[in-house]
């Protein structure tokens, strides 16, 4: 019995030590085609569910948040801006970071050569293929239907759904309130961009102050299902489904799933079904006709892309409020620049109009810096096709030649770009003024991704978030809470405090503590 206890360990040490040397002589085969000035290696692959997690340890992971807390700083070190680390687990593998603009705008627009890692995101495919999580021919098909719903007719909308959820907002919920206290913004901005996408998206309004029954065959109401999906979108990307069950919270957030896939049958059906067709500009409506004529498009496509624009358009607007009102409440001088703009466009106090949004170009730099220091997607995954060749700069002007293995993972390092003070001047400062010059670089920009698979909502978000920003600056002075455990702090304190940032879905603030006063 021994003895065979003895060849197990064995041969278990023996298939070890075989895996190791495979492992090892892979990742040799790799460095040595990779044509590059340097490489770092580590253990963990930046996208291992391990290397998400850990926090940075030297030698075996760059941690979750390393492309944020470096932002420029490796490229500096590098003296290029395109650095390769190479990794040994889950298999050796060589990953690209980018921040230079022109490398970046050949990798989005070359799409047969840079082509798009669909298993990434398909945990985002919880009820049904999308335009997103999609790749080659699917991808075009999704495109094709999805592109058109994204229409004039529906920014309309949106922007006339935003300016009445935020008057009742001033009207109903803040009142004759001359100062409104905050503990953390997101508690106002999160249901902002939810209201907004239940009737941009859904053609549902929701309330402030309302409660929505629960109609029958529904264990919830829309309200609290959509709210509850928003929310709990990374517990259900990060859980198995056999775990969904453990706790009172997973049976929640898997409740609302099920139940938000219910309402949206439902919808799909009573807009098919109905005798007298409303004429309505939702996204849902939109999409609807738009795949009329399209057979394959069944109802898991509708769900699958709507869901999408629903976690897209949610978080992502409701952080970059928060930072927005964050930053407008640090420099107050910026704010003020922004009233006075404002001001000169609605001097008699009016409320703005669709067609007036192109006049509001300092909410709009506003709305860019922000996104610029505070991208809501701080990497964009490629991937090399084939054995290839990039070029890549630096500060010097010099340009390299990098070459490529195939199956090189490339991460667009959306905040390296977006400090890399070869494109932005002192990047570490909020200056709105830089995107008011015709001459700002645009291919230095990257919150919407570039190339054939830019984000299709950007106008969307643009047409809600300047329908908030300059509603909210014409009626309300912004300034930071203030705590007296904090009464000694300096501002470079504060800021820091006020912009901490965590990992998410999206890039999500810690706590943003506010105070809006009645202009």
């Amino acid at each position: 019995m021994e003895s065979l206890s003895s060849k197990v360990l064995l041969f278990g040490v023996s298939c070890l030590v075989l895996l190791a040397v495979q492992r090892y002589l892979e990742y040799k085969r790799i460095v040595q085609a990779i044509q590059a000035p340097s490489h770092s290696t580590t253990l963990l692959s930046v996208r291992s569910v391990l290397g998400n997690i850990l926090p940075r340890i030297r030698g075996i992971t760059r941690g979750r948040m390393a492309t944020w807390v470096d932002k420029h700083i490796q490229y500096a070190k590098s003296g290029w801006d395109g650095v390769i680390q190479v990794n040994m687990w889950p298999k050796p593998n060589a990953t690209l970071f980018l921040a230079d603009a022109a490398a970046i705008k050949e990798v989005t627009t070359a799409r047969a050569r840079f082509p798009k890692p669909v298993k990434v995101y398909r945990a985002l495919s919880f009820f049904g293929g999308n335009i997103v999580a999609s790749e080659g021919e699917d991808w075009k098909r999704y495109r094709k239907i999805a592109a058109p719903t994204f229409n004039d007719r529906n920014n309309r909308l949106i922007w006339d759904e935003t300016t009445r959820i935020i008057l009742a907002l001033f009207d109903d919920v803040w009142g004759s309130q001359d100062t409104v206290i905050l503990d953390h913004a997101l508690t106002i901005t999160l249901p902002i961009a939810l209201f907004v996408l239940s009737a941009a998206a859904f053609g549902r309004r929701i309330s402030w102050t309302d409660e929505e029954g629960i109609p029958p065959n529904h264990q919830m109401s829309f309200k609290v299902a959509i709210h509850e999906v928003s929310l709990g979108c990374l517990v259900k990307v990060l859980v198995p489904e056999w775990a969904m069950g453990l706790t009172a919270h997973l049976r929640r957030v898997r409740l609302a799933f099920e139940e938000l896939n219910i309402y949206m049958l439902e919808m799909i059906s009573q807009r098919r079904n109905a005798e007298k067709k409303e004429e309505r500009h939702d996204l849902l409506t939109n999409l609807l006709e738009a795949s009329a004529d399209d057979l394959t498009f069944n109802d898991r496509d509708l769900t699958g892309n709507i869901f999408i624009f629903l976690l897209a358009g949610h978080e992502t607007t409701a952080h970059t409020l928060c930072y927005t009102f964050a930053l407008l409440a640090l420099y107050q001088d910026e704010q003020e620049i922004l009233f006075q703009h404002i001001k000169s466009i609605l001097a008699d106090g009016r409320i703005p109009t669709y067609e007036e949004m192109p006049l509001f170009t300092q909410s709009m730099a506003v709305f860019n810096e922000t996104l610029r220091m505070f991208p809501p997607v701080l990497g964009i995954p490629k991937y090399s096709a084939e054995d290839t060749r990039l070029i890549i700069s630096n500060d010097a002007g010099e340009k390299r030649d990098f070459g490529l293995p195939q199956g090189t993972n490339i991460t667009l390092d959306v905040a390296g770009l977006h400090y890399n003070p070869r494109y932005w001047k002192d990047p570490e400062e909020f200056r709105p003024a830089r995107f008011l010059d015709p001459e700002w670089p645009r291919d230095a920009f990257l919150p919407f991704s570039a190339g054939p698979r830019a984000c299709i909502g950007r106008k969307f978000f643009e047409t809600e978030g300047i329908a908030i920003l300059t509603l909210m600056i014409s009626r309300y002075k912004i300034e930071i809470k203030e705590e007296p455990e904090f009464a000694r702090e300096t501002f470079a304190e504060r800021k820091a405090r006020v912009l901490t940032s965590k990992p998410g879905l999206t890039m999500t603030p810690v706590r943003v503590p506010l105070v809006f006063k009645r202009r």
